[in-house]
């Protein structure tokens, strides 16, 4: 019944999918829907591609092990992310007209920093996709009983997704991300309805968890631990605000009013919703207080297991149907968007350039083709990856924190801001971050992502800066103007 269910659910998914690819007639209805998407869309976009599988699997296990201090990157980064999107930046990516992030780059830079910064926007995505490819492998390893491996369940889950992301594009994601984000908020609100029962009640689950302090979120401890947990906030909070997901979403919205209320509406549902699955994980440790077995296991990605766990052995058929429906609907919905944001900017941005004559139709397949060599490189990622999904996500956005972040605040909000700026910011931001960490001990007392941050805003000062100190060329003798 279970796995029927699963199935079935799969099927309408691919179906959706490939119904919404027949809207497809361009690249600019393949990347950003026509710009089409009313406000119920945008949110619901918004909503479903942030909350994927490291929410619910690996957010909530990590919650229960360590507490809200644990967890400050993811809910609480990323939710400030997208508020922080539609305060400072949606209108003026709306405004803009563009077709990915890193036509930004190029139009308020030079085709270098366009070229340098998609590519390290794009490399950001690898962890975040491969999370989503792992966490449907283990689904799939844990319906199957243990008969599917969990590289097995990988590679399966790549393939579904890729399925119906390649036809249809922001069309089929948008789409499938509506349906999705119903099953999420109907599916994971019943479940904890009843694993809440079954643990005693909800009071008594905050009551413990409360106890056990769980709800301490700041730090204790010195001026080290303050700075390591205000990175990892910042890596969510601000490290992925120059991500083209984000940019899709803004930007596929109907108008510059929808792409504001969409962002914050999304995010405000995600940082809401998101302590239904916390919830559920530490109801489940008052359920069976074993499933703390899992914290001590060597694989870090162990701890993933104790909400399927839960739900499989303690629940009954319709809660099993209900939570593995929501939480494909969770995985799918990310992972669509994690594969298209990518292509999007790889295509568009560092092959593109080079091919200024390329035609539409003959842009699309391109599309399409990098659609599958980024899944294959996700796919290879997730295979050889022993992270959980949220130091996964964690790790790929402190890319864009030390490199694509200065460029494109200072490029919206800084007249100073130079080409020879944005570049200093890029290289010097990589640059020092590849070396902190490289040389990072524990004694380490400032995060390698924030010194990266700190050399990236170093690099763009001085670079515009001596732009502007640069002398003024001296007139010829004979072009002298008098008065």
């Amino acid at each position: 019944m279970l796995i029927a269910s699963v199935v079935l659910y799969l099927l309408i998914t691919i179906g959706i999918g490939l119904w919404a690819a027949q809207r497809v007639k361009n690249s600019r209805d393949y990347l950003v829907a026509g710009r089409s998407l009313p406000l119920y869309m945008s949110a619901a976009t918004v909503f479903a591609t942030w909350f994927g599988a490291e929410t619910v699997l690996s957010v909530s296990a990590t919650f229960a092990k360590d507490g809200l201090g644990g967890i400050v990157a993811d809910p609480f980064g990323s939710s400030f992310c997208l508020i922080f999107v539609a305060l400072f930046f949606a209108r003026a990516f709306y405004r803009m007209d563009l077709l990915t992030i890193g036509d930004f780059y190029r139009q308020r830079y030079s085709k270098p920093v366009e070229v340098t910064t998609s590519l390290a926007i794009t490399a950001s995505y690898l962890g975040w996709t491969s999370a989503q490819m792992t966490a449907l492998g283990l689904v799939f390893s844990v319906l199957s009983g243990g008969a599917l491996s969990l590289e097995a369940g990988i590679v399966l889950g790549a393939l579904i997704v890729l399925g119906y992301t390649i036809w249809g594009g922001m069309w089929s994601v948008a789409m499938t991300d509506l349906f999705q984000s119903v099953i999420i908020l109907v599916g994971l609100a019943a479940v904890a309805w009843l694993v809440g029962d079954m643990a005693g009640g909800a009071s008594k689950v905050i009551a413990a968890a409360s106890e056990a302090g769980k709800f301490d979120f700041f730090p204790k401890a010195g001026l080290k631990e303050w700075l390591f947990f205000s990175a990892a906030w910042m890596t969510l909070a601000i490290g992925s605000i120059p991500q083209q997901d984000v940019f899709q979403r803004v930007t596929s919205a109907k108008n510059e009013k929808t792409a504001v209320r969409g962002c914050l509406i999304g995010g405000g549902v995600y940082f809401v919703f998101a302590f239904v699955p916390i919830f559920i994980a530490y109801a489940a440790l008052i359920i069976d207080p074993g499933y703390a077995k899992l914290f001590a296991n060597e694989d870090a990605r162990e701890i993933q297991r104790i909400l399927p766990n839960l739900i499989l052995e303690r629940t009954p058929m319709w809660a099993q149907v209900l939570f593995f429906g929501a939480l494909l609907s969770a995985i799918l919905s990310t992972a669509s968007g994690a594969l298209m944001a990518p292509t999007a900017l790889f295509t568009e941005n560092v092959i593109r350039p080079f091919a200024p004559r390329l035609g539409d139709k003959q842009f699309l397949l391109l599309l399409r083709v990098v659609l599958v060599a980024f899944a294959l490189a996700a796919l290879l990622f997730a295979l050889n990856s022993r992270s959980t999904m949220y130091e996964m996500v964690q790790n790929a956005y402190k890319v864009t924190l030390v490199s694509c972040i200065v460029p494109l605040a200072a490029g919206i909000y800084w007249k100073r801001a130079s080409n020879v700026g944005a570049m200093l910011s890029v290289v010097f931001g990589l640059a020092s971050w590849g070396i902190a960490e490289m040389i990072a001990t524990e004694a380490t007392i400032v995060p390698p992502q924030l010194t990266g941050l700190a050399f990236s805003l170093l690099g763009m000062v001085l670079g515009s800066m001596v732009g502007q100190l640069r002398p003024r060329p001296v007139p010829h003798p004979g072009h002298e103007h008098r008065h």
